[in-house]
């Protein structure tokens, strides 16, 4: 597939969630800057942007606003132009993007770009904008394809691509094909969304314009799509970035079996692959295996333990003999040895589990 290329391309960043599902990872870190395969998240985003074209980016903060400014600054460093534009309350998915708005500098029938923080894409985005300038729509929507669409809202459209309808989950999905999360909207459609107040595009604006009978088109690409909220899912977008299974402008090296971040040391008796990051300054110790997972700066794994799709978090320490599956260690928190943490157990920073504390077997 070619990408297309834009030019001087605007677009809103959202970004103002507060990340609740990845607790305690997001205690003090916003979801979207949480390191992922050796970068904060949005590195990820922001360097495919400006490979398509976009040129200025508006932040739609709230949690925690200041250390979104903190980590990017004016995004000369990644050839962008970046303004920051903070909610006093939250106002849903439309109140963000009107209140962002503010900041646009672009004409009432110029295309904007509008992305959400916590996705990962691998879509034409040119393509997208491409479309949605072509057929002079109000809004175009990317739309992706999923096993379980029930989980999700889906999204039909009829034979001219023009969205239908926007239905709540259900049992029984009519299509496979859901919304992605990613938006082309004409800068004037933008300035009909109600300010001020909680909107939601999915409740609100998008069946709206319908009913209106303006063009609401979906763009469908099967590309490679990953909602990072859980987890599991992070850690799954962390593996996918540095295996390569999805190309990120972003990433700190060529992709491989794993990725050592600077001062990072990793015995050559240990094993650490499939896509795993070992954070800055992190040890790992000879006999540990580190497989699928995120260890954050400075943080040990010491012998024999065995850390499998997990999260370690920054200054955490894993101890010998403990086995981590599916987990998220705390920064700082220190699991003692001989502990068996798996299936989505969590441990909140600066807890210390002394040994043979949680065990899901009789051996020790």
């Amino acid at each position: 597939m070619t990408e297309t290329l834009l030019s001087d391309l605007e677009a809103i960043l959202l970004v103002g969630g507060q990340g609740t599902r990845l607790r305690p990872l997001t205690l003090g870190t916003p979801k979207p800057l949480l390191p992922t395969a050796g970068v904060p998240f949005l590195a990820h985003q922001l360097a495919r942007a400006r490979s398509f074209g976009v040129r200025r980016i508006v932040f739609a903060t709230s949690y925690r606003a200041e250390m979104f400014s903190e980590a990017f600054g004016d995004g000369s460093a990644f050839g962008l132009e970046i303004e920051y534009m903070t909610e006093e309350t939250p106002l849903g998915t439309g109140g963000a993007i009107r209140n962002a708005a503010a900041a646009l500098t672009c004409d009432p029938d110029a295309p904007v770009l509008v992305l959400n923080g916590d996705i990962l894409s691998g879509h034409d985005i040119g393509a997208q904008v491409a479309l949605h300038t072509a057929r002079r729509a109000a809004v175009t929507l990317h739309l992706t394809e999923v096993e379980d669409p029930s989980r999700f809202g889906c999204v039909p459209t009829d034979g001219e691509g023009r969205v239908t309808a926007f239905l709540e989950k259900t049992p029984d999905p009519v299509t496979n094909r859901i919304n992605a999360g990613c938006y082309v909207f004409t800068r004037s459609v933008i300035n009909g969304i109600p300010e001020g107040r909680i909107v939601s595009v999915e409740r609100e604006t998008f069946p709206g314009l319908i009913e209106a009978g303006a063009p609401v088109l979906g763009y469908a690409e099967a590309s490679y799509w990953l909602d990072v909220g859980t987890p599991a899912a992070f850690v799954k977008g962390s593996r996918d970035l540095v295996l390569g299974r999805l190309a990120s402008p972003a990433l700190p090296g060529p992709p491989g079996d794993f990725l050592a971040l600077p001062g990072a040391m990793i015995s050559p008796e240990a094993v650490v692959a499939d896509g795993s990051v070992v954070g800055a300054r992190a040890v790992v110790e000879a006999g540990a295996r580190v497989s699928g997972s995120v260890l954050g700066d400075d943080c040990v794994v010491h012998a024999g333990a065995e850390v499998v799709d997990s999260v370690v978090g920054i200054g955490a320490r894993v101890s010998s003999r403990s086995v981590l599956r599916d987990v998220v260690i705390g920064d700082g928190a220190v699991v003692g040895s001989g502990n068996e943490l798996l299936a989505g157990s969590r441990v909140w920073p600066g807890v210390v589990l002394p040994e043979c504390a949680v065990r899901f077997s009789s051996d020790v």
